[in-house]
């Protein structure tokens, strides 16, 4: 079984960076063809992806959020990173990790969730 864990700050001061990690436990974040997504949800609004990086480290990104936004990942601890630069209280949103085996299918495995306020 596939466990994702996402780990960070719970409040990030705006214009800072917000950096998460995602642990992954149970499976690897090589594994042919899986995607490592990250995934928000903004009070009172709907999912929002983010970005994801591939099995093959390439990486893919929200056009409304390239420009602030890096996805990465270290192999040897079997994680992978996000970072949201020049954050505003817009960013505010539980912040979620998950993994599909494949682009085109449905998420597999989530995250618990992480809130993140964004606030001064």
């Amino acid at each position: 079984q596939v466990q994702l864990q996402e780990s960070g700050p719970g409040l990030v001061k705006p214009s800072q960076t917000l950096s998460l990690t995602c642990t992954v436990s149970g499976g690897s974040i090589t594994t042919s063809y899986h995607y490592w997504s990250w995934i928000r949800q903004p009070p009172g609004k709907g999912l929002e992806w983010m970005g994801a990086i591939a099995y093959d480290g390439s990486t893919y990104y929200s056009p409304a959020l390239k420009s602030h936004t890096s996805i990465s990942r270290d192999t040897s601890k079997n994680q992978f990173s996000l970072q949201l630069s020049s954050v505003t209280p817009e960013d505010t949103a539980v912040y979620y990790c998950a993994s599909k085996p494949g682009m085109g299918n449905e998420y597999e495995y989530w995250g618990q969730g992480t809130q993140v306020t964004v606030s001064s």
